[in-house]
């Protein structure tokens, strides 16, 4: 089924306070896992090289310093109160950003981009099309527009976001799982757990990517309360350890110990804020899940609870660290030092399972982000699962998912200690941070067409703080910052690979495409035998006969009664709606029976199944006929290219008052029907059929004499059955192309289309009923 975004955010927006708590609530377990755990490493990683701490307490008070105003900057100022604003149509994350870009400066990096999609509802949104009211707004839209360059260095910023994410996605279960099971230290001798710590965050990780076939919904009601208790427990402990310890820790909130921080330690201080950095890990997950919640139910999570919560932890270790300069133990700073020795177990416990639900959450949002970029033609086809059928975005990746296991426990044995990984995520999540801003520079110009002083303000403002921090990450490159370097060139490669092999092979479809007059020069006959059933050749080509479809007609003896050219692409919006999923249109004359479909997806939506997706097509098919001969030339047709009109017809369900179509058991078909409807339906077949096809039009307006032929014969061929006729495809360069272009093609995408899924819509088609083309491609 057609899953929108969740049905909770359609209430939200109707500003039910209920319903804005009761997201707020269950914001906790997905959105702010991450971020919540944060306070277990970054005083570790702060002090564990760079910087000591000493009897002045300078070190302790300038850390906490720039913690508390990094939190209060950057997840506070502006991803809650400016990000979040540029959602698009409710999305949130890197793509939505590059998706708002798109429409805006008409920039897509898909080629089988339409006018009609433009029409779209969501892709008309707030007043996309209209010129920017800056001149600067105007000449830089005009320069996207023209230069191919700037386009394709736009993909490439997005897609490091991108990758950097991904790498986030191997990098937060690791250091967050280890960081909580560290506070075994403390309970045991120092030869032993050093044992126990890689072995217990091994099996807890293998457990966490083990259970994510289930889907988080079969355990998501546990999530929210984990993060809850988590949240209380940390601000409670914090709490008591200002009071009890240095309740006049607060001064060092002021942003002059961050100077005095600097002129005392000096190069140190700057290498060591790559371990302050980490506590805005998992920032970035409230603009990228805003597509499941709202707007202001994530607002008041963080600034209510989540916020204060992470200020009193941070503060009340401070207070701790500051009365405690020499520690026994070897563990000398971090977070379980600082809890009362009654509460360590129990709040290892619960350090643990908030560590699960903040993996948990980055897990999926590695899902969900594959999936957008395959779905945008930029990474090889994966098999996708949707794990609920109610809930929206809830999706499970075989291949990813055993993929980041494997490298989340590489990290883990490898490194063995949280300043490394610290060092590795910190760089991660800097730069998702730096892409961010860029990008959001665009949008204030281009979408929200505000002063370019605005934009500039922005870039420097959180530029220059993210830039301090970024360059404080890239000196510990040796130290483990180069994982993220490395896992995301690795990806770039891949993506940038898959999409430039992607738009040369639909290149040399649109230049091989066989002309609309060869086709007509065949007949309605098309020069073969035209046989029962429906015959649907799947191409992705939204105008044109496709090449592969000349060999059918030249080497086989028969066809079936019904084509239809069947294109599925994506479109740059989350979301389309139902009423305007269809594109479809005649090719040739009606007596061929030669149909185009378009069926437009959004970067977010999911695929239907076979069975429904076969209902829905056949029912739009009929009544775009019933259209057609009601009201021949319609306001909702539109022009596409050189050989057919398009008309947009919605799924069965978005057309209640048009066709309507039934299937029963060939002896139980009822006689009569409404009243307000007739029936048509086909003659009795000499063979007893397993399913009876019946159309139920209106009464109202009459359809004349060639379309009820034609809605009999499409009934008669989807009785038949559906055929699927798909290509299969080997791309190789031409001779004399460049090495490096050989290279791409002839290896490199080769390797990636050989051992990546088919598309989306074959993989449930029936085996049975499908019959395979294979072309080879000179690009």
């Amino acid at each position: 089924m057609d899953l929108e975004t969740g049905v909770c955010q359609n209430y939200a927006k109707k500003e039910s306070w209920r319903t804005v708590l009761i997201l707020a609530y269950q914001s906790l377990g997905v959105v702010y896992g991450d971020l919540s755990t944060s306070p277990l490493y970054v005083y570790k990683s702060t002090f564990e090289e760079d910087i000591q701490h000493s009897e002045t307490n300078e070190e302790i008070y300038g850390v906490l310093s720039f913690v508390f105003w990094t939190l209060t900057l950057v997840p506070l100022l502006k991803y809650v109160f400016i990000v979040l604003r540029a959602d698009d149509n409710g999305e949130g994350g890197t793509f939505a950003l590059y998706s708002l870009l798109c429409r805006h400066a008409r920039v897509n990096s898909l080629p089988n981009c339409q006018l009609a999609d433009e029409e779209l509802i969501e892709y008309k949104k707030d007043s996309i099309g209209l010129a920017p009211q800056s001149s600067f707004g105007s000449s830089l839209k005009s320069s996207l527009e023209k230069h191919r360059v700037l386009q394709r260095f736009l993909l490439v910023l997005a897609l490091i976001g991108t990758c950097m994410v991904i790498g986030d996605g191997i990098l937060t279960p690791a250091i967050s799982v280890f960081s909580a099971v560290s506070g075994l230290e403390l309970s045991m001798s120092k030869e032993h757990h050093k044992y126990v710590e890689v072995p217990v965050a091994c099996i807890i990780l293998i457990g966490l990517f083990a259970l994510q076939h289930y889907g988080t919904h079969r355990v998501g009601f546990l999530f929210a309360p984990v993060v809850l208790v988590w949240l209380l427990c940390i601000s409670a402990i914090g709490l008591y350890n200002i009071t009890h310890w240095n309740p006049h820790v607060y001064q060092a909130l002021s942003p002059y110990y961050m100077y005095k921080f600097f002129r005392k330690t000096q190069r140190g201080g700057w290498m060591s804020l790559g371990g302050i950095l980490l506590c805005i890990t998992g920032s970035e997950a409230m603009f990228a899940d805003l597509g499941h919640f709202s707007q202001l139910s994530i607002k008041i999570a963080f600034t209510f609870l989540v916020y204060p919560s992470l200020i009193l932890a941070y503060m009340g270790q401070a207070a701790y660290l500051s009365q405690h300069h020499i520690i026994e133990s070897d563990y000398r700073i971090g977070f379980y030092v600082s809890v009362p020795e009654k509460l360590r177990w129990p709040v290892l416990v619960i350090a643990i399972l908030a560590a699960v639900v903040g993996s948990q959450a980055i897990i999926t949002g590695t899902f969900s982000i594959i999936k957008q970029c395959s779905s945008l033609g930029c990474f090889p086809r994966v098999k996708i699962i949707h794990t609920s059928s109610k809930i929206h975005g809830q999706i499970y990746i075989p291949e990813i998912n055993w993929l980041l296991m494997v490298l989340c426990l590489a990290v883990t044995v490898g490194f063995r200690d949280t300043r490394r990984m610290g060092n590795a995520s910190g760089l991660a999540v800097i730069t998702v941070m730096l892409v961010t801003t860029c990008l959001m520079s665009l949008v204030i110009v281009l979408c929200w067409q505000k002063s370019v002083f605005l934009a500039i303000g922005f870039v420097f403002f959180f530029g220059t703080i993210e830039a301090l921090y970024f360059t404080a990450s890239l000196t510990k490159f040796l130290e483990g910052a180069w994982v993220p370097i490395a896992l995301a060139f690795i990806f770039l490669i891949i993506m940038c690979v898959w999409h430039y092999g992607t738009l040369k092979k639909y290149e040399f479809d649109v230049q091989n495409k066989v002309s609309i007059n060869w086709l007509l020069s065949l007949g309605p006959s098309l020069g073969i035998v035209r046989v029962r059933g429906i015959g649907l050749v799947h191409t992705e080509l939204v105008s044109g006969i496709p090449a592969i479809f000349s060999h059918f007609v030249t080497n086989l003896p028969a066809f079936h009664q019904v084509l239809v050219f069947l294109c599925i692409k994506s479109v740059p919006v989350p979301h389309v709606k139902p009423e305007e999923r269809f594109l479809i249109g005649h090719i040739g004359p009606r007596e061929y029976r030669l149909y185009r479909c378009i069926v437009r997806y959004g970067y977010r939506d999911v695929h239907k199944d076979d069975m429904e997706f076969e209902k829905d097509l056949v029912c739009s098919i009929a009544e775009f006929i019933r259209s057609e001969s009601v009201a021949p030339g319609s306001v909702n047709e539109d022009l596409v290219k050189d050989d057919d009109k398009m008309t947009v017809v919605g799924t069965c369900s978005s057309h209640t008052e048009g066709v309507q179509m039934r299937e029963d058991d060939a002896d139980k078909i009822e006689a009569a029907g409404p009243s307000e409807l007739k029936e048509i339906w086909s003659p009795p077949p000499v063979i007893k059929l397993r399913k009876r096809v019946r159309f139920i039009v209106p009464k109202s307006p009459e359809i004349d004499t060639g379309a009820r032929e034609e809605l009999q014969e499409l009934m008669e061929a989807r009785e038949a059955g559906i055929a699927y006729i798909l290509g299969h495809s080997y791309v190789k360069a031409k001779q004399g192309s460049s090495l490096i272009k050989k290279l791409v093609i002839n290896y490199g995408y080769e390797f990636l289309r050989r051992n990546s899924r088919l598309s989306t819509y074959a993989l449930s088609v029936p085996h049975a009923s499908t019959l395979e083309v294979g072309m080879i491609y000179h690009v």
